[in-house]
């Protein structure tokens, strides 16, 4: 079972050049594929005269969801040189973006793979990379006499509260890390009282 994964932890910028072409860089942490205009839409905007806005992105720990777009450069010379550095550094939650500036000479299918995967690389390099822990997030609805036994299993467990709301009625958003989610869940299986939301 895969219980952790790597990622970045800031936004960076990368620049490399060749025959007069710009390539600029932008790697960002990136959770959910319906956010990509708001990472795209602004570098267009600031780079109105780029010929290309390449990308791509790997999301999730399964690898299942990622994609790849050349925009407009010739089939597999810009999305997958983007998306293969970011495989080969074993990322995930990875967005990154190329803006290329043609410089008047083409480059040719081989000199833009290498100029994209370069340009990615240098964007990578510059991040912080972190490790993560999976998580298992779950609701806890309970009746307030029972808080510190909540309490507790949560202190216990390495548990991290997203979102809490105590009132008489208590209901806390958390996140279990998912090598203890199976013992974590039996444990509030046992207390009978607690309505478990997952």
């Amino acid at each position: 079972m895969i219980t952790s994964y790597k990622t970045i932890a800031n936004a960076t910028e990368s620049y490399f050049r060749d025959r007069g072409s710009k390539f600029l860089g932008y790697a960002f942490p990136f959770e959910d594929a319906e956010d990509l205009k708001q990472y795209l839409d602004p570098l267009k905007k600031e780079h109105p005269k780029a010929v290309h806005h390449c990308y791509a992105y790997r999301i999730g720990t399964d690898g299942l969801v990622f994609r790849a777009n050349d925009d407009g450069e010739p089939s597999g010379s810009a999305g997958a040189p983007i998306l293969g550095q970011i495989d080969s550094m074993e990322l995930t939650n990875v967005l990154v973006i190329i803006v290329r500036y043609f410089g008047g000479t083409l480059l040719g299918v081989p000199g833009l793979i290498n100029a994209y995967k370069e340009t990615t690389l240098l964007a990578l390099e510059k991040a912080q990379i972190v490790k993560k822990i999976i998580e298992h997030h779950a609701i806890l609805q309970f009746d307030y006499p029972q808080m510190n036994d909540v309490m507790q299993i949560i202190k216990q467990n390495n548990i991290r509260i997203k979102k809490q709301n105590l009132g008489l009625d208590c209901k806390i958003h958390i996140a279990i890390p998912l090598k203890q989610k199976d013992h974590v869940l039996d444990l509030i299986d046992k207390m009978h009282l607690i309505n478990l939301i997952q």
